[in-house]
């Protein structure tokens, strides 16, 4: 059996670790210097320039501003959200006697037997 001073001892450490990263990483952000801000033409629409720079329409020429910055957050956004979708459908399946069943199983219907609640 553990005494409790023990369990208490062995969470502090990583406490007082998770601590010490937070202020290291507060004081890093607090003195950064950070250049002056930088906007995009008010006739310049963003959408449109990362569907150019997605269909590499870039070279005639049809956005205004350079969008491979974006693309390349935005597919790695839409890869994240597909791993994350595809793994929610992987944990919504079960395994009845060796076979995989849908989440929602035999709540919604009879299974395709005759004699079910067809007629």
């Amino acid at each position: 059996m553990s005494n409790d001073g023990s369990r208490s001892r062995g969470r502090l450490v990583p406490a007082i670790a998770v601590g010490l990263l937070f202020v290291i990483m507060a004081l890093t952000a607090l003195s950064a210097e950070f250049g002056a801000v930088g906007g995009f033409p008010a006739d310049a629409s963003i959408v449109h320039n990362i569907g150019y720079a997605l269909f590499n329409l870039g070279e005639y020429e049809l956005g205004s501003v350079p969008s491979e910055g974006f693309l390349a957050a935005f597919l790695i956004a839409a890869v994240a959200l597909d791993v994350a979708v595809d793994g929610a459908v992987y944990l919504a399946k079960r395994e009845e006697d060796g076979s995989i069943v849908a989440a929602v199983g035999k709540a919604l219907t009879d299974g395709g037997q005759e004699g079910g609640e067809r007629k």
